[in-house]
Formats: C-alpha cells, structure tokens, sequence
C-alpha cells in the first residue's frame, strides 16, 4: 500500500519558514508507518502551486493519503483533499491534527471528499486503519476515529494515550524519505513530551493531549540529537514542548547529558513562570540553552486571572530576572486585544515589559481556537456560532473586533526593551565562570556594536577551552570573514567541518570562497 502524508500551510503563510514546517505529529505518524514495514513518503507542499502539487500527486499514485489540518491552513486543506479526490477516486483520504480533532463535524459533512478523521493522539489509530485495509478487512471499530456512515457521523471511542514515548520511533531518521521538506530547519525542532499540567483557557493543547504529561526520557532526547548533529548538521535546536521544565529532575539529567556527551549544541525552549529556579537555569545554560519563552500573556492580575493563567506579576518578575541573572536570552508571548481589557490592564503590561526588560517577545491578539476552553464558553454565551470557523475565511479569528491597537504598543515597548548593559557578561562568568553559551551571547552582543576586538577574544576563548566545541570555531569565522580576515576565516570554517562535517552553513561559506562572489 503507497500512502502519502500531507501538511500544506494557508496561502496567507506560504512565505513564513516556521508556519510552512511540517506539524512533528505527522513527522512520527511517517516514522512510525516506515518501522511498520509501510511504504511512506512525506510531502510538505507549502507554497507550491497547484499544477505542481498536481504532478506530484500523480507521480505518487497514494493509496492512502493523510492530511495535516490546523485552523490556520483548515480550507486549504480541504481543497487538496478535495483534489485528492479527483485524481483519485477509490483512494482513502484521512485527516488528522489540532483543528480536524475538535472540528470532524465541520469536515465530514454530506459529499465530504475525506472518508476518516482521526482524532487526538494518531499514532496507534493510524497504524491500525493501515493495517485493517492492507488486509482488506473492516476498520470501523478501530478507536479514535470519525467517519460518515448512513447519512450520519460515526464517532468511536478515544484510545488511551500512548504511555512510554520512548517506544516511538525518532522522525529525523526517515527525512531521506519525503519531498519538500527544509531539510535544513524541519530537523531542529524537537517534541520532548506530550500533555500540559496547566489549563489556560486560549489553548487546546489540554484538549488534545490531556492534562497529564507523558515525557520521554533525557537519553532519548540526547539520542535524537546526536542523530541530527551527525546526519544532518545542525547544532543549534528549538524544543518545542509546552513546558520543558515541568519534570524538573528529568530536565536536569537531560542537560547533565548533553555535558557529559560534549553536545556542544545550543537551544531553546518554552518554560512556565513557576517551573524554573536558579539551580536548573544553571544547568541549562551550562549545556547551552541560549534562550527561554516564556508565556507571561499580561502584566494585569485580571487579565492573567480572565485567560485561566494561575501566575501572578510578582512571580513573572521574579523568573525574569532570574533568567536575566544567570545570563539566558528571555523571550516573552504576550496576548493583546483581550475583551474588557482596560487601559489601567494595558498600562500594567507596559509597566512590567519595563522592568523585566525582555530580549524579544511576540504579542498575539486573542483569537478562538476549536478545542479551549476560550471558544466552548463563547458558543454557550452565544458570542460566537460552533460552525465559526468553516463560515469565514479568515486565517485566525480574533475575539475582538477592534483588534490590533494593544498589539501596536505593546510591539512598540517590546521593541525598546532592551538593556545596554555589557557589564552583565562580567557578572555571569564571575556567577558561573567558564560557560561557552557566555561566550557566545557576549561575542554576539558586542559583534552586533561593531565591538570586533571584544567579540573576537569571547570565540577565541571558547577555542581554546574548548577546541572541540563547533562554536566557537564558526563565530571566530563569521567574524573573520565579516572584517575581511578572509584566510583566517577559512581556517575557522575548516575547523568547523572537521567537528561536524555536515554543518550547511559552514558548507556553504567553504564553498563560496572556492567559487567567489
């Protein structure tokens, strides 16, 4: 059996790299279909045109093909599935993903061109259709699934969440077996746990995975990444969990880990306000995470107290300034545009960006998503109709009318939050003393001010500490080349490929210079 599976993002998305990645949920259900003994190919079709996508489908010839739905590609993904259909009449054609979950009803109406939605966790449920109809066998008892039987919809019974995420099979280990992917980007980013301990009322990440967090464990992850330096080259990762740090002991071992392997990588990650401490940001900085998310969402206890955050100001401030003290890059998300929100609620906000003097943030106008406790209660209120989202085409749909005048100054604050304080490096290496992820914000921080001489003895110190570290060999480079050292620059490049021999961006400087301007 040939079975494709599909993610194509919203034409109003097609040009941002992150929105146009492929969901790593339907990364594993590829691995997890090839382990099978499946033949399966993955194919991410954001910001191809249709004759293209076209060609590609009848190349293919799918048997079975699945679809990756979310709110913001929810029409365009049901255009291809459409166009599945044409092409291929007796194929099955699946959906899957955060908005197919909450919103089969809308997807499997009469003449739908989808036969089967899976909802929630897919891995076990997809496995099993596959198997009922490689065999020819009747698959309409296998849980977790949606379908349209006798002019009504079938709902089955949810699986139980898989319980040992250690028994999945890592998706970078079958990227040689897609089409379309960034094969440079899609490996960075990494999904350590399932599940969210916490019930904010704008998400449906509880919705979908459950309250309980499943975690994998820290040599599995070390595992992963290892495969990714060695395969594909990357060195630097974004792990994507809702809070990394909500086991703080397995967070601990990961980072022991990443030391004691000479990961050498850097990293980030999204954490909770009230899951953090001192000693675990020591260690994460010491295996190189170089930045933290956090969702502090507003500055105003009514707010925070209206989204179902159940942190205050106080504590914001204080894991802020922690993370600021121990010298990791503090990235917030803010969410704008909420109803009722006051000028005293905006003027809060600006109040607390003030003091935690973030090094960048993302500001948000709340809108509805399928799946939280936000869009339930609006339905019940009668703010809002269930079928909100298959009636427009908007791309997300903002609780407020009049959004975007918070988002504008907040944006604006966020912009000039920065602090200029070079003496803060100082104050780290005598807390920490040597740590290469100093080094490297300290190089990057006075390279960025034309501060050449400084940012070059901050690389060079981690050369020579640690000549074994990719690093500090590749910043020395960029910076060599960037002040027309060129020939020393090449020496660094070299050095890099010696220690990764696979790393694309130094690949491409060497082969630059072979070539020339």
């Amino acid at each position: 059996m040939k079975i494709l599976l599909v993610y194509m993002s919203g034409e109003q998305s097609r040009n941002d790299p992150y929105i146009s990645l492929v969901p790593t949920g339907l990364c594993y259900l590829h691995a997890c279909l090839i382990e099978a003994g499946y033949d399966c190919v993955l194919a991410n079709f954001s910001g191809w045109s249709r004759a293209r996508i076209e060609r590609e489908l009848l190349r293919q010839k799918p048997e079975l093909i699945g679809i990756s739905q979310w709110t913001h590609n929810r029409h365009i993904s049901l255009e291809l599935a459409a166009r599945c259909r044409r092409l291929f009449p007796s194929s099955i054609i699946v959906m899957g993903g955060g908005h197919a979950t909450f919103c089969y009803e809308d997807i499997l109406v009469d003449g739908s061109p989808v036969d089967v939605v899976i909802r929630g966790e897919a891995e076990q449920s997809l496995l099993e259709l596959v198997g009922h109809l490689a065999n020819g066998t009747d698959w309409r008892s296998c849980g977790g699934l949606a379908f349209r039987q006798d002019d009504a919809v079938t709902v089955n019974a949810p699986r139980m969440p898989i319980s040992r995420l250690d028994d999945l099979p890592q998706p970078a280990r079958y990227f040689d077996r897609s089409i379309g992917l960034d094969i440079q980007l899609q490996p960075e980013f990494i999904v350590t746990a399932r599940g969210c301990p916490s019930a904010c009322h704008f998400c449906s990440s509880p919705a979908f995975w459950g309250r309980k967090v499943r975690f994998r464990s820290p040599q599995n992850i070390v595992d992963e990444i290892q495969f990714v330096r060695r395969h594909y080259g990357l060195i630097y990762f974004s792990i994507r969990d809702d809070t990394f740090t909500a086991d703080r002991n397995r967070a601990v071992e990961f980072c022991t880990l990443l030391i004691e392997q000479n990961a050498n990588i850097l990293w980030n990650c999204q954490s909770r306000v009230n899951a953090i401490d001192e000693e675990l940001l020591v260690m994460m900085k010491r295996a190189g995470c170089e930045c933290i998310q956090l969702g502090v969402e507003s500055g105003s206890p009514r707010i925070l107290k209206q989204l179902g955050k159940t942190i205050d100001p106080a504590q914001i401030e204080q894991a802020c300034l922690q993370i600021r003290d121990i010298g990791i890059n503090l990235s917030i998300y803010l969410i704008s545009d909420v109803p009722g929100e006051t000028a005293e609620d905006l003027q809060q906000t600006v109040e607390l960006i003030r003091r935690i003097h973030p090094d960048d943030g993302y500001v948000s106008p709340l809108a509805f998503y399928p799946g939280t406790r936000l869009h339930s209660d609006a339905v019940l209120s009668g703010i809002t109709s269930k079928d909100i989202f298959a009636a427009t085409d908007k791309n997300a749909l903002y609780v407020s009318k009049q959004n975007g005048s918070s988002a504008k100054k907040l944006l604006s604050e966020l912009s000039g939050s920065h602090l200029e304080d070079s003496g803060r490096f100082t104050r780290q290496k005598t807390r920490l003393g040597y740590c290469y992820t100093t080094n490297v914000l300290a190089g990057e921080w006075y390279r960025q001010r034309g501060k050449y001489k400084v940012a070059e003895k901050e690389f060079m110190e981690i050369t020579v500490r640690q000549p074994e570290n990719p690093w500090g060999w590749f910043l020395l480079g960029e910076l060599c080349q960037e002040t027309g050292d060129v020939d020393r620059a090449l020496d660094c490049f070299r050095a890099v490929i010696k220690l990764v021999p696979k790393h694309a961006q130094t690949l491409q400087q060497l082969r630059h210079k072979k070539t020339g301007p």
